[in-house]
């Protein structure tokens, strides 16, 4: 139970030895108090002092002067209780055995409440309130020991345990009540100091009620001089759990915007060079999912503690095991907190509830607040077992006889304190976890049912119900921001144990849980910001969101809270929570449909949103059919609805684009436009968005020069109307630059993106999903253009690991950009890596998709110039010639993917020996080329030039001569000399053409 810590400098150079006796919660200290020591030459001995109940007190402390030298203890008034012990015996002890060796003994005071009266003879000096220099004066004085005049360095510092660490985030209060677990926490905190760098990580995992919060807070507390930065993030629930390791980034003075995703990464990123701290700790309190946990989990110098029910932890770090109390903690724990039982009496309560630590607090609770013997309240617990209560939905092993102690409470309660029965039936009607109860002072003004407008206007009776839930160990309070921070009432949240939620629900009487929901939605509603599509408003979304399925909101027909639901759901869908999104709304829509019209705008509303999250998530065909059903319906009521009409319409355009129907994709799309202009107007947001989409279109056709004229004339218009930082300005800007990269026009798209880019970092930040695809666009500009060949790469890599981290792999949006990736390390050489992409990027699109879609058959393309590149000339032809045939059938001959994929086919023929055959569909590519796209265009120029290769092939000298200069002096004017277009047509090296994925 000892733990050593010994100077170098024994023999001449240290004058004395010190003894250190702590209690546990003490040890930074204890560990302070023998740096000074060793600092002036002394030697120290550290010893956790937890003495068992049953040896004498006089042999425990005859056992300390085994050792040489002072005896200091580290005092404070809850030293005195460890054990603990009868009455008198402290200071029967003090008076006697200690003032017999008083020349042994000494001691330090950390408190400034009163101790034992017989602790005089200790002359503790006190180190209450004082700076680090005066303290360690008072210390070397009360030992009676020199002081070096320059105290000598020691390698790793330890800070001054009254200094807390420069980022203290959010960690709960600290539990003066806390007992025993010292060498769990010791073992904790061994395995984190020796895990290799970079992969120190360990999670706490137990049952429910086991403890696991109070000892990473314990953890947190105890070894906080270890750290620059204490981070804790409530992990119940993804979006707080988000949101809150995002915040880290505000404190860690990161410029970044406030979009979740972008903070996440620009935190992690600092944890992991280790600045501006290198030694940080970030708890993750209740983290049970492990889906996605690489985006998430931090890596580098610091520690991670995570606490969680889910053994499947042990993939991703180390595991601690937490188990029951030992009987020694339970008994402990309970003649602490009630001082009237004996040791006997402690140990049949602990046997009675298992000794899990949570029933074993509200059992110390309540024994200790009422004074009640313990044979009375045992048969309580015994004979009045509630036939109507099951078992906790935790479903592990919870002790039965727990349920009857919370209804014993209750009942208690109800009578002595009816407010805090209303305080806490109402916290039920919140989620678990951390529940904002500052709203009902926040909004006054809410309609709260009359039986609880007292909670809004009567402080002193809700601060005495709160005080009461948190004396008996139902809540404990929380704080946000900085400890010292004062808060007010409207700020105030406590935490309420999923298992403490779970029990006092079932005791919890219906009319109260309907009454409390009632309540719980008018504020949820209060607090709605109204405007999710503001970035600063997510984090109250993210913290709202998890009230709404047990407050009852998601059921509700208050117009209102329906609001308040559509607009969480509109949260998920402006920050890239696609996931939850969709499964919120598939939650909401049943019950919805049991009391609301099908064509009812709330209904409109949640079919759109579901609708974006279906399209978002790449399930094209469920958002298609969500849609057309609903136009069905609209198009069959007595009533018309052609507002309705039109926005179910521009959703069913946006499908079918996905699908890969463009020309019925455009023609509906023209009709919004066309409805939404005689409708609304030519400037209003429908209208806009309407354009915008038509010019989306416009591109999947291949009519780039329409799509641009399209989309200059939008983006002016939203200048005018939404101002140029306005998210959907920003939209339009990026839509600018794909289509002028789509006409060939390079350099002017660079120049367009690079300040489109700039803005949307500002606005939205660098990871929002609409940052990175404009900074994919401006990636692929700079290839493109052809003048920043070194940057590209890592540039590309770079993007690819942040779209993955974002969406995951398989996303369309990420099998987009691994194939753009894959299409440049062909070009650039590495074949290997090239094929892996592009084989995976093909799969995707083929499984997403189906094989006959358009995006999954212009993927043949690519990987036919893997093919080709690795010297397989008969696969390649055979590849080039599927995508152009399916291409053909579906976008007919003159579109522009069909065009790139008749310059490879025909590239393909001649290297295998088909001359006349390339010859001719050179030929006619070329005349379709200058048809579709102008004489000017890259694709067009290289097809000329590849039709004088085949010309050349087939010994037509002359023609291929003069087709061959008219193109390296087309490609010079409208890409420069240097381009590696112009460059390789130069050199004879055969034009090819990639083929670059697109949805919409």
């Amino acid at each position: 139970m000892a733990e050593q810590r010994r100077s170098g400098e024994a023999g001449a150079a240290a004058h004395e030895h010190v003894l250190v006796v702590f209690p546990g919660y003490h040890r930074s200290w204890a560990a302070w108090i023998a740096q000074c020591l060793e600092r002036h030459g002394h030697r120290a001995t550290l010893q956790r002092w937890d003495p068992p109940r049953e040896v004498p007190l006089e042999d425990s402390l005859g056992d300390l002067l085994l050792s040489s030298g002072k005896v200091l203890l580290v005092l404070n008034d809850w030293f005195f209780e460890l054990g603990p012990r009868p009455p008198g015996e402290w200071n029967d002890a003090l008076r006697g055995f200690v003032a017999a060796h008083a020349d042994r003994f000494a001691a330090v005071n950390l408190t400034n409440r009163p101790l034992l009266p017989a602790t005089a003879v200790l002359e503790p000096a006190s180190l209450w309130a004082l700076s680090e220099e005066a303290a360690e004066e008072r210390l070397l004085s009360r030992l009676g020991l020199e002081r070096r005049p320059r105290p000598r360095p020691l390698p790793d510092q330890i800070r001054y345990p009254d200094e807390r660490c420069e980022i203290w985030g959010e960690v709960p209060r600290r539990n003066p009540r806390f007992t025993g677990r010292d060498d769990l926490l010791n073992q904790l905190h061994q395995r984190l100091a020796d895990a290799e760098r970079g992969a120190s990580a360990c999670t706490l995992v137990g049952m429910s009620g086991i403890g696991k919060t109070q000892l990473a807070a314990e953890y947190a507390h105890r070894f906080s001089t270890d750290y620059d930065l204490v981070w804790w993030v409530n992990s119940d629930d993804r979006n707080i759990q988000r949101d809150r390791l995002g915040e880290l980034a505000v404190e860690l003075g990161l410029r970044i915007g406030s979009e979740p995703g972008e903070r996440i990464r620009a935190v992690r990123n600092a944890l992991r060079r280790g600045e501006p701290y290198a030694n940080w700790l970030v708890v993750f309190d209740g983290w049970d999912d492990t889906e996605g946990v690489s985006a998430l989990l931090p890596q580098g110098t610091g520690h991670v503690l995570i606490t969680s029910r889910n053994r499947a932890w042990s993939e991703h770090t180390d595991v601690l095991a937490i188990p029951s109390f030992l009987r020694a903690e339970s008994t402990a724990y309970l003649m602490r907190r009630a001082p009237h039982i004996s040791a006997a009496e402690a140990d049949e309560v602990a046997a009675e509830f298992g000794d899990v630590p949570l029933p074993l607090v509200q059992a110390a609770s309540w024994l200790g607040e009422s004074g009640m013997d313990v044979a009375e309240y045992l048969r309580m617990v015994r004979e009045r077992r509630l036939s109507t209560v099951d078992e906790p939905v935790t479903g592990e092993g919870f002790p039965r006889s727990s349920l009857t102690s919370w209804a014993i409470l209750l009942n208690r309660l109800r009578r002595s304190q009816p407010q805090a029965i209303d305080v806490l039936s109402l916290c039920t009607s919140f989620a678990p976890g951390r529940i904002p109860l500052g709203l009902i002072r926040a909004y006054p003004r809410a309609e709260l049912p009359e039986e609880l407008r007292w909670m809004s206007t009567d402080l002193p009776a809700w601060t005495r119900a709160l005080d009461t839930l948190v004396n008996y160990s139902v809540l404990t309070r929380e704080t946000r921001g900085p400890l010292a921070a004062e808060m007010g009432p409207h700020q105030e949240s406590v935490h309420m144990h999923r298992l403490v939620h779970d029990i006092v629900s079932k005791l919890t009487s219906e009319d109260s849980r309907d009454l409390h929901q009632r309540a719980v939605r008018t504020l949820l509603a209060e607090a709605d910001p109204g405007n999710p599509a503001d970035s600063r408003n997510w984090p109250r979304y993210a913290e709202l969101l998890p009230h709404l399925e047990p407050s009852g909101a998601l059921e509700s027909r208050q117009p209102r809270v329906q609001e308040l639901v559509l607009n969480c759901l509109r949260y998920c869908s402006r920050s890239g929570e696609y996931s939850g999104g969709l499964e919120l709304a598939q939650q909401v829509r049943p019950h919805w449909s049991r009391f609301m019209d099908p064509l009812a705008q709330p209904m409109l509303d949640l079919a759109t949103q579901e609708s974006n999250m279906l399209r978002n998530s790449g399930r094209f065909r469920d958002a298609y059919e969500l849609h057309r059903g609903v136009l069905d319906r609209l198009q069959a009521a007595p009533v018309r609805n052609e507002i309705g009409e039109l926005v179910t319409k521009s959703a069913m355009a946006s499908g079918l684009r996905n699908l890969g129907r463009y020309q019925e994709a455009y023609d509906l799309q023209r009709e919004v436009l066309d409805g939404n202009e005689r409708l609304l107007g030519s400037d209003e947001p429908p209208t806009l968005v309407a354009r915008h989409n038509l010019g989306v279109g416009l591109r999947l056709l291949g009519r780039y020069a329409e799509a641009l004229e399209l989309d200059l004339e939008t983006l002016g218009r939203r200048e005018s109307v939404l101002r140029a930082r306005h998210i959907n300005t920003l939209n339009s800007g990026n839509a600018v630059t794909h289509s002028l990269r789509l006409l060939g026009r390079y350099r002017d798209a660079l120049a367009r993106q690079e300040p489109v880019v700039r803005l949307h970092v500002q606005v939205l930040g660098p990871q929002h999903p609409q940052t990175l695809e404009a900074r994919a666009q401006l990636a692929m500009c700079r290839r493109r253009e052809g003048g920043h060949a070194p940057e590209v790469g890592p540039t590309l890599a770079s993007l690819l690991e942040q779209l993955i981290q974002l969406h995951g792999r398989e996303h369309y949006r990420t099998l987009a950009f691994i194939t753009n990736y894959g299409n440049y390390l062909r070009e650039h050489g590495d074949l290997s890596q090239s094929r892996e992409l592009i084989d995976e990027a093909e799969a995707g699109y083929r499984a997403l998709l189906g094989p006959a879609h358009p995006v999954a058959t212009g993927m043949l393309s690519n990987t036919g110039l893997v093919m080709q590149a690795a010297g397989e000339r008969g696969e390649a032809l055979s590849m080039f010639e599927s995508a152009l045939a399916g291409l053909t059938a579906t976008l007919g001959a003159d579109h522009p993917w069909v065009l790139g994929c008749a310059l490879n086919a025909a590239s393909a023929r001649n290297l295998n020996g088909r001359i006349a055959d390339a010859v001719e569909l050179s030929r006619d590519t070329l005349r379709r080329a200058r048809h579709t796209l102008g004489h000017e265009h890259p694709l067009t120029l290289s097809g000329q030039v590849a039709l004088a290769a085949d010309l050349r092939a087939a010994r037509e000298h002359e023609e291929a001569g003069k087709l061959e200069d008219d193109g390296l002096l087309g490609l010079t004017r409208t890409l420069g000399a240097q381009h590696p277009h112009t460059i390789s047509a130069r050199q004879r090296t055969r034009p090819y053409w990639d083929f670059e994925p697109y949805l919409g």
